[in-house]
C-alpha cells in the first residue's frame, strides 16, 4: 500500500470518527481503536502489536482533539477545579499503570477485554442507564482512588475517560454541564502520560511498522487529528436532525457488533 493510499485513509478514518463522536456525543477512543485496529490490519502489522499500536495511537490523538473541547469548557466555566485537581494524581498514575498492564498482555487478551468493554457500554446506553445524582463530593483520598480508576481504564483501552469519568462527578453531586466539562479536562492528563507511556514502552519493538514512535502511529495520528475536528461539527448538525432513541440504540447496536468481533 502506497504512502499516499495510506494517509487518505487515515484521513477518511478521522473524518468517520469525528462525525460518530459528533453523531453520538461520545470519546472518539471507542470509535478510533476498532477502526485503527482494521487499518492496520489491512496494513500487515503484526498481529501481536495491533492491539497496543491502535490504543497508543488513539489516545495521542485525544491529546490533540481533547485539548479544544477542554479549553472550551474550562472558558465557559464548567471546569470544577477543585474536582479536577482532586482526580489528577490518581489519573496520571492510574494512566502510566494502565498502560504496562497492557503492556503485559497478549494482542488477543487485550482485544478480548476492550470488546467486553464495548458490550458493556452497549449494554448502558441501550438500556438508558444515566448516573445517580449525588449530594457531595466524597473526601480527597477517595476521589484519589476514583482517579486511578478512571485512568486505568481509559488507558487500558485508548479512550479519554469521558465514559467513566461523567457517571462519578455526577454521583459526586456535580450538574451534567460541569460533570461533562470537567471530564474533558480530566481526558488530558490521561492521554497525555497514557500516549507518552506507550511510546516509551513500544521503543525499539522491532516488528512495529515504518512510522511508529514506540506505539503511536505517527501517520495516523496526523490524518485522524487533520479530519476528525472539523468532521466532529458535521456529526453534531447531524444529531440535531435525528431522535435521541434512535441515535442512542444505534450506537449500542455498532458498538455490540464490534465488541463481539472483537471477543470471537
Amino acid at each position: 500500500m502506497s504512502v499516499l493510499m495510506l494517509g487518505a485513509g487515515y484521513v477518511l478514518l478521522g473524518g468517520l470518527a469525528g462525525t460518530l463522536a459528533g453523531l453520538f456525543g461520545i470519546g472518539g477512543g471507542l470509535i478510533i481503536v476498532p477502526a485503527l485496529v482494521f487499518a492496520f490490519e489491512l496494513q500487515g502489522v503484526a498481529p501481536e502489536n495491533l492491539m497496543h499500536l491502535a490504543v497508543g495511537t488513539s489516545l495521542s490523538t485525544i491529546v490533540v482533539t481533547g485539548a479544544s473541547s477542554a479549553w472550551g469548557h474550562y472558558r465557559r466555566g464548567s471546569v470544577d477545579r477543585d474536582g479536577f485537581l482532586a482526580l489528577l494524581p490518581g489519573l496520571v498514575l492510574g494512566a502510566i499503570a494502565g498502560v504496562f498492564v497492557a503492556d503485559g498482555l497478549s494482542g488477543g487478551a487485550l482485544g478480548r477485554l476492550f470488546g467486553v468493554f464495548l458490550l458493556a457500554v452497549a449494554a448502558k446506553m441501550a438500556l438508558g442507564l444515566g448516573p445517580r445524582s449525588g449530594q457531595r463530593p466524597p473526601r480527597r483520598g477517595v476521589m484519589g482512588l476514583a482517579g486511578g480508576v478512571i485512568g486505568g481504564v481509559s488507558a487500558l483501552f485508548g479512550i479519554g475517560g469521558g465514559t467513566l469519568c461523567v457517571p462519578w462527578l455526577t454521583r459526586c453531586g456535580a450538574p451534567m454541564t460541569r460533570a461533562v466539562g470537567t471530564s474533558s479536562a480530566c481526558g488530558l492528563p490521561i492521554a497525555a502520560f497514557g500516549a507518552t507511556t506507550f511510546i516509551v514502552v513500544g521503543w525499539g519493538e522491532p516488528s512495529l511498522p515504518a512510522g511508529a514512535l514506540g506505539y503511536v502511529m505517527v501517520p495516523a495520528l496526523v490524518g485522524i487529528v487533520v479530519a476528525s475536528v472539523p468532521f466532529a461539527r458535521v456529526g453534531v448538525r447531524l444529531a440535531h436532525r435525528l431522535p435521541a432513541r434512535l441515535l442512542r440504540l444505534s450506537f449500542a447496536g455498532l458498538l455490540a457488533v464490534v465488541g463481539l468481533k472483537f471477543l470471537i
